[in-house]
C-alpha cells in the first residue's frame, strides 16, 4: 500500500527538530531509520500529517567514551555498533547483539535510538539495554532529561519519550574486567525478530555470582528484567540447579503474544532454554 500525503521536514539540529515537534504537535512524528514508522505508514496503521527526518543531524551520531561511560547517539546506525573498536573494548555485548539483528542492509539504515524508542518488546535494544544498565538521554523544550532504561516502557509502542522530546544518547556503563556477557536469540530465519530471546551482564567473585543483570526479549508487551531470576543468582555457584531455578522464575514472569512465531506456552518455554544458554556464556565470559 502507498502511505498518504504528508508534509516532511529535515532539521540540521536537534534545537530545530524540537522547534519543530513543538508547532507541529502531535500531528508530526519523528523519523530515524524508518524501519519501522514507513511500514506502519504502508499499512494505514500511523498516518502523521509530518514526518521529521533527523538523518542530518550529525549531533545525534557517535560513539565516544567519557569517564566510565560510553556515550551513543541515538542516530548512530547498526553497522558503526557492529563495527566499533571502542565498543568491542569496553561494552561487547551490544556488537554480538547487532550481528543478531537483521541483515547488512537494514543495519545499514536502522538506528540503535529508533529501536529503543519505538517501544516494540520484540525489538532487540530495549531488553539489551535494561540488562547494561542503560540511561536513555531525552530533550524537550524544558532541557535535557535521564531515564533508565528499566523505567523507560510502559505498554505496548508507549514509552516515557513525550511527544515533544528527542532519545538523544544512549549512556552505558564501560564493563569492568572478566563481565560476563551474552545475547541468546531464538529465530526462525536470518533477519527475523526474536520468537524469545534473553540478554546477561554478570560478574563472578570466585565460582559465585557477584551481580547479574536479565533483560528478555519478545516476552510480554513490553521488554521484561528478570529480577527475581537475577536475586535468586546473587551469592550463589552457577550450576544445573540455580540456572533452571533463575529460568523458572524468569519463565514465571513471561506474557507473550500468540503469533506465527509461536504460541504463548511455546515461547514462554523458549524463553527459558535462551536464558539458561545466555547465562552459562556469560559465566565462561567472566574468566
Amino acid at each position: 500500500m502507498i502511505p498518504p500525503s504528508f508534509d516532511y521536514h529535515a532539521p540540521a539540529s536537534v534545537a530545530e527538530a524540537l522547534k519543530l515537534l513543538g508547532s507541529l504537535g502531535s500531528d508530526a512524528k519523528l523519523l530515524a531509520g524508518g524501519h519501522s514508522l514507513l511500514p506502519m505508514m504502508k499499512l494505514r496503521f500511523a498516518q502523521p500529517a509530518h514526518l521529521i527526518d533527523l538523518n542530518r543531524i550529525e549531533a545525534l551520531r557517535g560513539i565516544r567514551e567519557e569517564g566510565a561511560e560510553i556515550v551513543i547517539g541515538a542516530m548512530t546506525v547498526e553497522n558503526d555498533l557492529l563495527d566499533s573498536r571502542l565498543l568491542q573494548q569496553k561494552v561487547p555485548l551490544l556488537p554480538e547483539v547487532v550481528s543478531q539483528i537483521a541483515d547488512p542492509q537494514v543495519r545499514n539504515r536502522g538506528t540503535i535510538g529508533g529501536d529503543i524508542a519505538h517501544g516494540d518488546a520484540a525489538n532487540d535494544h530495549p531488553a539489551v539495554a535494561i540488562a547494561l544498565d542503560a540511561t536513555l538521554v531525552l530533550e524537550g523544550p524544558k532541557g535535557r532529561r535521564s531515564v533508565k532504561a528499566d523505567g523507560f516502557y510502559h505498554g505496548m509502542y508507549a514509552t516515557e519519550l513525550a511527544e515533544d522530546e528527542i532519545l538523544c544518547e544512549i549512556r552505558v556503563p564501560a564493563f569492568a574486567p572478566r563481565t560476563g556477557y551474552a545475547y541468546a536469540k531464538l529465530k526462525r530465519k536470518t533477519g527475523d525478530w526474536a520468537a524469545a530471546a534473553a540478554a546477561v551482564v554478570m560478574r563472578m567473585a570466585g565460582d559465585k555470582v557477584e551481580s547479574v543483570r536479565i533483560g528478555l526479549t519478545n516476552a510480554a508487551a513490553t521488554p521484561l528484567r528478570a529480577t527475581d531470576a537475577e536475586q535468586a543468582l546473587v551469592g550463589k555457584a552457577l550450576s544445573d540447579a540455580t540456572i533452571a531455578d533463575a529460568a523458572a522464575r524468569a519463565m514465571s514472569i513471561c506474557e507473550p503474544a500468540e503469533d506465527l512465531r509461536g504460541d504463548a506456552e511455546y515461547k514462554t518455554a523458549m524463553t527459558g532454554v535462551m536464558l539458561r544458554r545466555a547465562l552459562e556464556r556469560a559465566a565462561a565470559r567472566c574468566r
